[in-house]
């Protein structure tokens, strides 16, 4: 690691800035130019956001706080500087999230025959259809929770919809505390209403948000008792799991332990209240849940607008993004077993995936290339091949009806040697990563949990065959995770190849991963936490050297987050020296572009889009012969030192000039590219002529004239 030291004020707040790519995923939403639906959608993406930014981020600095943490971050600021400097910035962005759903969203969604209504703008028969289905389909699940001193505050799980409800008996006059709690884990969130309920022509959809449905009747929940007012409220804790490094079997059942206290969840780090509830009401809540003013955000429209995702499934195409149709990668075209069952592709033509890579790398970019036709289908060619002995590969995030999980088990009992390694700590996916385990092993799949200490990133695969009495290797690099579902919604790169370079360093890094194996070289790959730091900064140096000699420097690089110090004072070295700096950066950036005399050499542009950007790229043009790399790491101090990552170079020339051309493509865009400030603001760009939409043009063009549409 560099020993530079930079003042303060040369770096951004992580927290800050992250907040800063929300509200770029909310101006998305707020964009007219946005299709109607895709704008409930970003709305629910920046609340969904915010969610786990509170159970994780926010709690964390919250924890610091109260263990009497004062040391500053990077950019100087103390964790209580940076609590209240998220809560001013955040405060008006949950107003503008909430006056666009009230004035644009909702009411232009209804002119277009969509309708969320309130209950008192139900008419006479819908409202009895939904005061039926409440005593059908709703009653029968609420428990109502009085608070008196016979009955202690409820505890109120994390992320829960909650209605407060001042009850009073008639007969003593006396007004008592109770809580409802909103079963939206097991009922839709918005109500769907038979149309021929409205007595009104063009109308899709209908319908009424739960809580208004359950608040209205809650009468029925306290009969002979008068409801005199009631409020909804929702609750944010601390859902990050602290974990002590232990032996496998100890390891899951500490996650299975933990999983249950993160269900209920820790403190509460927020609590969100309906703008009209009385002081008094929220002084009660506070009180019972331990919550300080500065954590109360009082919201002035319905709470939890991350179920906006529901009505992207209503049935209007004009309001939604043209559908995407991906492509088998033209190389793979030929090499498809789904299409030389069907006869699409006639036997004598038909290639396996094997042959292919024989003849050169395969460079995949999805979701414009297929992963089913790329990815999936090497796993499912390898678990029927005769020839393959052995399948090695690492598990982040699966989906849910994962074919990968389907292949290897195939594998296994076609009596092939199959490793898997399930990170059983991806935030989030822990759950769902025990169950993937267990099936796996029950198979007989040898699966293991990887190093202690470190988290398993790294999304790699390794096919062994054998070929002429040798055993040859073939591989995946990727980006992104093996995940069905995200492939569609993630742009990723991934890296096909038959070369043994490659091959041999993924032998070493799964017996890195699998064994006591202290590997700290490799032939290609750059590995976190080995080598890829040191090898990240002797590439950024190099440019350094080139630029000082005349040379010229150049580097252009693609990534989620910086946030590395060190990495960070390098690239403000490297602009001192004269080299030029293209950051596609979409979420965090702690530098600072445009610095005179600091990064005046540096830029940084942001894309948000209807795919979310998540490959990582990094060109060094080393003075005309340039060097290219995709990986799974970003310049982040825990991708960089605490995960195990691979970055790979892609040789090809071919492969290389594509990468070269792709990241053109994105520092062209005018469209969802936003431009950094030395300030940190950031200021998207208007086309003044031609519109120029990165991810539209990809999915025109990518391999467009050799693509294969499917």
């Amino acid at each position: 690691m560099t020993s530079v030291e930079l003042a303060p004020e040369l770096y951004l707040n992580r927290e800050l800035a992250w907040i800063d790519f929300n509200q770029r995923v909310l101006a998305q939403a707020m964009d007219p130019r946005t299709p109607l639906l895709e704008q409930a959608k970003f709305s629910a993406i920046f609340s969904n956001n915010l969610d786990e930014f509170f159970m994780v981020r926010v709690a964390s600095l919250k924890s610091q706080v109260e263990a009497g943490i004062e040391t500053p971050s990077v950019d100087g600021l103390t964790p209580l500087e940076q609590l209240v400097a998220i809560q001013t910035k955040l405060r008006p962005l949950l107003e503008q999230q909430q006056q666009h759903y009230r004035d644009t969203l909702r009411p232009q969604l209804a002119e277009h025959g969509v309708q969320v209504l309130d209950y008192h703008q139900l008419n006479g028969e819908q409202r009895a259809w939904i005061n039926q289905h409440f005593r059908s389909a709703i009653f029968p699940v609420l428990t109502p929770l009085a608070v008196d001193p016979a009955h202690p505050f409820p505890f109120i799980s994390n992320l829960s919809f909650n209605i407060a409800a001042l009850i009073r008996d008639p007969d003593t006059g006396e007004q008592q505390f109770a809580r409802v709690k909103v079963p939206q884990k097991n009922l839709p969130r918005f109500i769907k209403m038979p149309l021929e309920l409205a007595g009104q022509e063009g109308l899709l959809y209908t319908a009424i948000a739960l809580e208004q449905v359950v608040a209205n009747n809650l009468g029925l929940l306290f009969p002979g008792m008068s409801v005199e007012a009631h409020y909804t409220f929702r609750v944010t804790r601390d859902a990050d799991l602290e974990l002590r490094e232990l032996e496998a079997d100890d390891l899951m059942n500490a996650l299975q332990e933990g999983l249950r206290r993160r269900r209920m969840g820790g403190e509460v780090v927020r609590l969100e209240v309906a703008d009209d509830m009385p002081s008094d009401v929220i002084g009660l809540l506070m009180e019972g849940m331990a919550v300080e003013q500065e954590d109360v955000y009082q919201i002035s429209g319905p709470l939890g607008l991350d179920d906006l995702f529901a009505l992207t499934g209503v049935p209007l195409p004009k309001f939604k993004d043209q559908p995407q149709k991906a492509r088998i990668a033209a190389p793979l075209a030929r090499a498809q077993k789904a299409l030389l069952a069907d006869g699409s592709i006639p036997e004598e033509e038909f290639e396996s995936i094997f042959a292919v890579l024989k003849r050169g790398d395969v460079l995949l970019h999805h979701p414009y290339d297929l992963f089913s036709s790329s990815v999936e289908e090497l796993i499912n060619q390898s678990a029927d091949d005769p020839d393959v002995l052995g399948i090695k590969m690492t598990l982040y995030r699966v989906s849910k009806d994962s074919a990968v999980i389907s292949s290897l088990i195939r594998a296994a009992e076609n009596g092939k040697q199959v490793m898997a390694l399930v990170e059983l700590k991806a935030r989030f996916d822990e759950e769902n990563n025990i169950q993937w385990a267990r099936q796996l092993e029950n198979a007989g799949v040898h699966v293991v949990y990887g190093v202690i200490g470190l988290k398993t990133h790294t999304k790699i695969t390794l096919v062994l065959r054998r070929e002429k009495e040798e055993l040859r290797s073939y591989v995946h690099i990727g980006t992104g995770n093996y995940n069905s579902k995200t492939s569609r919604l993630y742009t990723d790169l991934g890296l096909l190849s038959a070369r043994p370079e490659l091959g041999g360093d993924l032998v070493e890094l799964f017996n890195y991963l699998t064994g006591f194996s202290k590997q700290q070289t490799f032939s290609k790959l750059l590995v976190a936490p080995v080598s890829l730091r040191a090898g990240m900064e002797a590439l950024i140096r190099r440019e350094i050297d080139h630029a000082k000699a005349g040379r010229g420097g150049h580097i252009i690089a693609k990534m989620n987050s910086l946030v590395d110090p060190s990495i960070i004072a390098l690239l403000y070295e490297a602009s001192q020296a004269g080299v030029q700096i293209e950051l596609i950066i979409r979420g965090i950036c702690s530098l600072r572009p445009g610095i005179p005399g600091q990064s005046e050499s540096v830029r940084v542009v942001s894309i948000i889009g209807r795919f979310l950007e998540h490959s990582r790229v990094f060109w060094f043009g080393n003075a005309g012969a340039s060097e290219v790399f995709i990986g799974s790491a970003d310049w982040m101090g825990r991708n960089l030192d605490r995960r195990v990552e691979a970055v790979t170079p892609v040789e090809d020339p071919v492969l290389r000039r594509q990468l070269e051309v792709l990241m053109q493509t994105y520092l062209n865009d005018n469209r969802g590219a936003w431009d950094m400030g030395s300030d940190g603001q950031f200021t998207q760009r208007q086309p003044q002529e031609e519109e120029r939409n990165s991810q539209l043009e990809l999915m025109d063009t990518w391999r467009s004239v050799q693509g294969q549409d499917h």
